[in-house]
């Protein structure tokens, strides 16, 4: 049978090693996740950042909008957030009544089992007709702000834990359609309808799958333990304000990604380090030991060669290997990619064979290039095209394949006669997007990598001799440490003969081609 990942190089086991590797600086937490070495993901948490995605404030109504038949919401960012009648969710008159009772104190039971629910709103009904300016509401952040626009937001509240999702003033059931096994999703009901509190319903997640009811039960408790923590906030509260925050993105990611297949977590802060340690050993005692701390001299992203995938993943156009490469533009309404063979010719094959390698090679990348990048809205892929229906069904096979992972939801259609194959996805942060050219400094505009010139690193140096610096260390990107370190003589070795001095020259991916730094045999920067 035709198995069309034989082509892909690489692929020679089908043991897949997952790390995610977590950099703490000042005002920022960076998360890279890897599947066998390669960056597939790049998240940013920043102290700035008020509006997580899962985030529930209590805010209160601006104005209702028959028009759109949406509301407007104060959520406390400059622009209100956008609520649409149909992310009101059914019981929202039941909220509302809770809200009020809770707010001035006549509800101190949270636990909704003595509380008489109202009936749905009609799904057709008109916004007005259930919302009015100033009313206290719970709504939760689905998407970020994004550009000029503020959070989009949702009164259907939803609480995730590791393996089941909470969903207050619901009765429903739900089982992941990631799930397979009809027995398992009958068992999992079965499970899940035991322990069930009245008032609330239940969404089973995939890493459910062959856990136990004792499981899933502490799991509820602890989701029923942070609902009743946000009632309590919402006592006579300040209108916005956050009554439940999302888990800390590295806590939050590791909830919605790790499974069995991570083989490392890499920390290099040690309180980060205490807090994922003991989160792990909650939800996986046995992967505890996983979680590591990095303390090295070389900083941690340049150890895992994550610094250098960014610089080379982020630009407009992207390498892949035998040569194809891709090229992403963003347009106002979609992302369009381009795929080229590049160069290569083998002439063991045949152009559809060639076309169908070079489309795989290509699949692959494109969906680490959406996730990476975290791209929205349409994408155009113009594949190469290719004659055999059998091999465009290949390739729309393998793209779904290698899409299975991404947890943002998307839809991809099959190819079009002319080789295109549409992709939606949708975005709920701002998209990631790293500079990747530099002003040039022999003249106007920017280039991808400018030539530095020497003069000014060996002027520096000088005067550090002069003071009699003793071991000295440059740390400069890599093209520049090349080139002050190959050939013979080199200018390092020239250094050496000038001034009987040895000076260690240390590469680093994270630097711009402009930036270097002298350090003492301490690594303080002495220059």
């Amino acid at each position: 049978m035709f198995n069309p990942s034989r082509l892909l190089s690489g692929q020679k086991s089908n043991r897949v090693d997952k790390e995610l590797i977590i950099r703490s600086e000042t005002s920022a937490v960076d998360f890279a996740l890897l599947k066998d070495g390669k960056l597939i993901e790049l998240n940013k948490e920043e102290d700035s950042n008020k509006f997580n995605v899962g985030d529930i404030f209590i805010a209160k109504i601006r104005k209702a909008v028959p028009g759109l038949n949406a509301a407007f919401v104060n959520v406390g960012y400059e622009k209100d957030g956008f609520l649409h009648y149909h992310d009101l969710g059914p019981q929202i008159s039941s909220m509302l009544k809770f809200i009020k009772r809770v707010s001035t104190g006549k509800l101190k039971d949270y636990s909704l089992k003595n509380f008489t629910f109202e009936k749905d709103i009609d799904k057709n009904g008109v916004i007005t007709d259930v919302l009015k300016s100033n009313q206290s509401l719970l709504v939760q952040v689905v998407k970020e702000p994004i550009s000029t626009k503020g959070p989009r937001i949702s009164s259907e509240l939803s609480i995730a834990g590791r393996y089941i999702v909470l969903v207050p003033f619901s009765n429903r059931i739900s089982v992941s359609q990631k799930i397979d096994s009809k027995e398992e999703k009958d068992r999992l009901k079965r499970l899940v309808k035991s322990i069930k509190p009245k008032g609330f319903g239940i969404i089973v997640r995939t890493v459910a799958q062959g856990r136990k009811v004792a499981e899933l039960d502490r799991d509820l408790q602890n989701l029923m333990g942070r609902w009743t923590g946000m009632c309590k906030k919402m006592y006579k509260p300040h209108h916005p304000s956050k009554v439940l925050g999302e888990l800390n993105r590295a806590s939050s990611l590791l909830r919605d990604i790790f499974n069995d297949t991570f083989t490392s977590i890499t920390v290099d802060d040690e309180t980060l380090y205490t807090q994922i340690k003991d989160y792990v050993g909650e939800i996986a005692p046995s992967k505890e030991s996983i979680v590591k701390l990095h303390q090295s001299n070389v900083p941690i992203f340049e150890k895992h060669g994550i610094e250098r995938q960014i610089k080379t993943s982020f630009g407009r156009t992207v390498s892949m290997s035998k040569g194809a490469y891709l090229v992403i533009e963003h347009t106002e309404a979609m992302h369009v990619v381009d795929v080229n063979s590049g160069n290569r010719s083998n002439k063991s094959k045949n152009q559809e064979d060639t076309a169908l390698e070079v489309n795989l090679i290509s699949a692959t990348e494109i969906a680490r290039q959406l996730r990476l990048r975290d791209m929205g809205g349409i994408i155009v892929v113009d594949f190469i095209d290719m004659g055999k229906a059998a091999n465009r069904k290949a390739l729309y096979d393998h793209l779904r394949k290698e899409m299975s992972d991404d947890r943002a939801k998307h839809k991809i259609l099959p190819p079009s006669k002319f080789g295109l194959i549409q992709i939606t996805r949708q975005r709920v942060r701002p998209e990631m997007n790293i500079k990747t050219r530099e002003e040039n400094p022999n003249g106007n505009g920017e280039i991808e990598a400018p030539i530095l010139l020497v003069n000014k690193i060996k002027t520096d140096l000088e005067k550090l001799l002069k003071k009699d610096q003793k071991k000295i260390t440059l740390s400069a990107h890599p093209f520049i440490a090349a080139f002050l370190t190959k050939g013979f003589p080199s200018p390092r070795s020239q250094w050496f003969l000038d001034h009987k001095r040895w000076v260690k020259i240390l590469p680093r991916d994270a630097y711009t081609y402009m930036e270097y730094h002298f350090h003492d045999q301490e690594g303080n920067k002495i220059l």
